[in-house]
C-alpha cells in the first residue's frame, strides 16, 4: 500500500490493498468529524497518522476511513480525479447517464432529499458528513445514481464484465472482487459482502455463498445471485426527514419475494462461470485428517512437510493442528522453497519454528531431501504444500523426493491432499524427456498435468517403483472441473510471486519464458501476466498474437519497468495477458504461441535456445527453432500425451460434476 502513498507508511507497512478492500486492514470505522474541519488537505494527513486498532487480518472492522484511503491511491495510480476516473472507465461506456459523483443542478428532480442538517433539507448533496467535506467525491460515499443505471452494473458483473459487446471489466477482476474470502466473522468479496452480519439484505432463498451485495446507509441495496442470474436493487430514503427510519427488514422480505417469483421457473444450465459455488467450502486433506481427530497419526512420531499454504479451511496452520492434536508427536518440520513461510527467492537455511520451537529442515539449501539423521525416531513423513497445477513447480519434486526418502528409511507417508487451483480436467504441452529430469522436472509429466498432489503421489509412487508405504487423506466436495474461485478457500500465494489465481493460470506458458532473456514480470505488481525486454517491439507481438485468435485470451502492449530479476531498473517493452474466459484459455498453448512470435520477430535477439530448459522436450524444441507454430508443435507431441492419459487415468480420486468441452489442446481429460 505504501508504495503507492508512502505518506500512509507510519505504522501501517503491513496493510494492503487487499486488506482495505476486506475491512480487515485495523483501521478505526470512522476518524473524528473534527478532522475534516480544516479542509480535505489536513483531514487526509490526519487519517495518514492514524494508528492501526489491530493488525491487519486479525479483526473485521468496516471502515469507512481504508476506502477513503482507496479512493486516494485510485487518484495516486490514475493521475486522475476519482469522479472523473470513474465516469471515464464506468458511467460512460455503460451509458450510466445518471450516476456520478456531485450530480448537477439538472438532476436534482430525480434525486430524493435525505434529512435536515439544522433547517436545511439534504437534496441533492451527499448524506455522509465526512463525505462532504471532501467536497462530495470520496472512495466510501458520495456516488449517486437510479435503479436503470445500476441494474446496467449488475449485468455487467453478471456477464462477467462484458456490456452490450464491450468489455468493461476482465474475467479476472470481476472474479477476483466477487469471490468469497475468509475473513473473522464471515465471508467477503473484494468490496462486496458475500455472508457476515450485513447480508442481512440477500433474503432467505439466495444462497450464503453463491451471491455478494451491499447495503447504503441512507437506505439502499444491491444484491446479485450468480445461479439464478439475478439481482435485486433496493432504493429507498429511510432518513428522510428526520434520520430515524429503518428498512432492514422490508430489504430482506424484497429480496425473498424477489427470489420466490423465479423460484418455479426453470434456470438456464449454468456455464463454467456461472455455476455456484461449492455448498460448502472444500475441505482439504488437513481438514478431514482433524475431522476424524488425526486418528491416521495417533501414537506416531511425525515429521511435517509443509509452509505457509499448509493451513485448514479456517486459516490455522497444519503445523499447530499437528502440534497440538492429542496423540500426535510433531518431532521436525521440512521447508521446500521458498522456506517456510514462503517469502525467500534463495537458497534457505535451516532454523527453529518460533511458536512451536521445532527443528526446521530446509529442503530448498544444502540438500534437497531429508537426511538418515533427520528422520531418525520417525514413524511417518506429512506432506502438505499448495501446488500450483505445473510441471516445473518445485513444490511437486519435494513431494517425489520424500517419497524417496521415506521408501528407503521405511516410513509411513501421509499426504494432505489440496486442489489443483487451475482445474484438474486440462491437460496440456509436451511430456518431460526422461533424460530431462530434474528438480524442475520430477517426473514425465505434461506441463500442465491436471492432477492434485495427492494424486501424483501416486503416480509416482508406482509409475517409477518407488514403493513408499503411502497413504492420501483425500479432500471432501472438491470435483475436477473446479477452479480455486469455486472451492470456498481462500487463496493463499504459494510463493513470491504466485500471488493471484490469474497467475496461477498463466503462469504454465509463461513459466516456459522465464530462462530465456524475456522478463516475465518479476519485479512488477503483475507477474507472470506481463512480459517483454528492451529491444521487444510490444505492438507488433500483441498484434501478431492477437491475429493467431488464441482461445479466451488478448493481449495489450505496455511498457513496464521491473524493479528485480531480469532487466530490473530497464525499459521493457511487451504484453499485457488478459484472460478473458477461463474455460477456453489454453495456457501452455499460449507460452508456446508468444515463443513462436518472438522467434519470427526477433530471431536476433530472443535467446530461443534456453526456451528448452523448462520445455524439456527436444522435439518440440526442434520443432519451434525450425520454424514451426504452436499447433504444430502440440500436434506432433499428441501420441506422447494420449500414452500420459491412459497413465494418468488409473490414479485420479476426483470425479467432475460435468463433461465440460475442453480443447483439443487438453487432449479433452477427464
Amino acid at each position: 500500500m505504501y508504495h503507492y502513498l508512502p505518506e500512509f507508511k507510519p505504522h501501517k507497512e503491513a496493510i494492503t490493498i487487499r486488506h482495505v478492500l476486506l475491512h480487515v486492514s485495523g483501521l478505526v470505522a470512522d476518524n473524528p468529524l473534527a478532522d475534516y474541519h480544516q479542509g480535505p488537505q489536513e483531514a487526509w494527513r490526519r487519517i495518514c497518522h492514524l494508528e492501526p486498532l489491530a493488525p491487519p487480518g486479525a479483526r473485521f472492522i468496516y471502515s469507512d476511513v481504508g476506502y477513503i484511503v482507496l479512493g486516494r491511491l485510485v487518484e495516486q495510480v490514475s493521475g486522475q480525479r476519482l469522479d472523473e476516473f470513474f465516469r471515464k472507465q464506468v458511467a460512460d461506456p455503460m451509458g450510466m447517464k445518471w450516476t456520478g459523483f456531485v450530480p448537477p443542478a439538472s438532476w436534482r428532480e430525480k434525486i430524493a432529499p435525505t434529512e435536515y442538517l439544522g433547517r436545511e433539507l439534504l437534496h441533492g448533496t451527499v448524506h455522509d458528513p465526512r463525505a462532504r467535506a471532501l467536497g462530495g467525491i470520496a472512495g466510501h460515499a458520495g456516488l449517486f445514481s437510479t435503479a436503470g443505471d445500476l441494474a446496467r452494473f449488475a449485468s455487467m458483473v453478471l456477464n462477467d464484465g462484458l456490456f452490450d459487446g464491450r468489455r468493461i471489466l476482465s474475467v479476472g477482476a470481476v472474479r477476483l472482487m466477487t469471490h468469497p474470502h475468509r475473513v473473522p466473522g464471515g465471508l467477503r468479496g473484494l468490496g462486496w459482502d458475500v455472508d457476515t452480519r450485513f447480508s442481512h439484505n440477500r433474503g432467505e432463498l439466495f444462497g450464503p455463498d453463491t451471491g455478494f451485495g451491499h447495503t447504503g446507509f441512507t437506505g439502499t441495496s444491491m444484491w446479485i445471485d450468480r445461479p439464478s442470474q439475478m439481482a435485486v436493487i433496493f432504493l429507498s430514503n429511510r432518513v428522510h426527514p428526520h434520520g430515524k427510519g429503518q428498512v432492514n427488514a422490508l430489504r430482506h422480505q424484497v429480496a425473498t419475494l424477489a427470489a420466490r417469483s423465479i423460484a418455479q421457473a426453470p434456470l438456464p444450465e449454468p456455464g463454467y462461470r456461472r455455476r455456484p459455488l461449492a455448498p460448502t467450502p472444500v475441505l482439504c486433506g488437513i481438514d478431514v485428517l482433524k475431522r476424524d481427530s488425526f486418528r491416521p497419526l495417533q501414537g506416531k512420531k511425525v515429521g511435517l512437510v509443509t509452509n505457509h499454504t499448509g493451513r485448514d479451511s479456517q486459516g490455522q496452520s497444519t503445523i499447530d493442528l499437528l502440534h497440538q492434536a492429542p496423540g500426535v508427536k510433531l518431532q521436525a518440520l521440512f521447508a521446500p522453497e521458498h522456506g517456510l513461510r514462503g517469502l525467500q527467492d534463495r537458497p534457505v537455511a535451516d532454523g527453529r519454528d518460533e511458536r512451536t520451537g521445532l527443528p526446521v529442515y530446509s529442503l530448498y539449501g544444502k540438500r534437497r531431501r531429508p537426511t538418515e539423521e533427520q528422520v531418525r525416531g520417525l514413524d511417518a513423513l506429512v506432506y502438505d504444500i499448495q501446488d500450483v497445477g505445473c510441471r516445473f513447480y518445485t513444490y511437486i519434486t519435494t513431494l517425489g523426493y520424500i517419497l524417496e526418502t521415506a521408501a528407503r528409511y521405511r516410513l509411513k507417508v501421509y499426504v494432505l491432499d489440496r486442489p489443483n487451483p487451475i482445474g484438474g480436467l486440462g491437460v496440456e504441452g509436451p511430456i518431460l524427456d526422461k533424460d530431462r529430469e530434474s528438480f524442475t522436472g520430477y517426473h514425465p509429466l505434461p506441463v500442465r498435468h491436471g492432477m492434485t498432489v495427492g494424486e501424483l503421489a501416486l503416480l509416482f509412487n508406482r509409475e517409477r517403483g518407488i514403493g513408499a508405504d503411502l497413504e492420501v487423506i483425500r479432500m471432501d466436495n472438491w470435483y475436477r472441473d473446479q477452479f480455486f474461485d469455486e472451492t470456498g478457500l481462500e487463496w493463499v500465494a504459494p510463493s513470491p510471486n504466485m500471488r493471484t489465481l490469474t497467475t496461477a493460470l498463466v503462469y504454465p506458458g509463461v513459466g516456459l519464458l522465464e530462462t530465456t532473456n524475456i522478463s516475465v514480470g518479476r519485479g512488477t505488481d503483475r507477474p507472470f501476466e506481463v512480459l517483454g525486454a528492451p529491444w521487444v517491439n510490444g505492438a507488433s507481438l500483441a498484434r501478431t498474437l492477437q491475429d493467431k485468435s488464441l482461445p479466451g485470451v488478448r493481449f495489450v502492449p505496455i511498457r513496464f519497468t521491473p524493479t528485480s530479476s531480469v532487466f530490473a531498473g530497464q525499459t521493457c517493452h511487451g504484453i499485457q495477458i488478459i484472460v478473458d474466459d477461463w474455460n477456453r484459455f489454453e495456457p501452455v498453448r499460449t507460452g508456446l504461441a508468444i515463443a513462436c512470435c518472438l522467434k519470427k520477430l526477433h530471431p536476433n535477439d530472443w535467446q530461443s535456445q534456453k526456451f528448452s530448459i523448462l520445455l524439456a522436450n527436444h522435439r518440440a524444441w526442434q520443432s519451434l527453432e525450425s520454424g514451426a507454430d504452436e499447433q504444430q508443435i502440440l500436434a506432433q507431441t499428441r501420441s506422447e500425451m494420449e500414452e500420459f492419459l491412459r497413465i494418468r487415468a488409473k490414479y485420479l480420486l476426483y470425479p467432475a460434476r460435468r463433461r465440460r468441452h475442453l480443447p483439443a489442446a487438453m487432449g479433452g481429460a477427464q
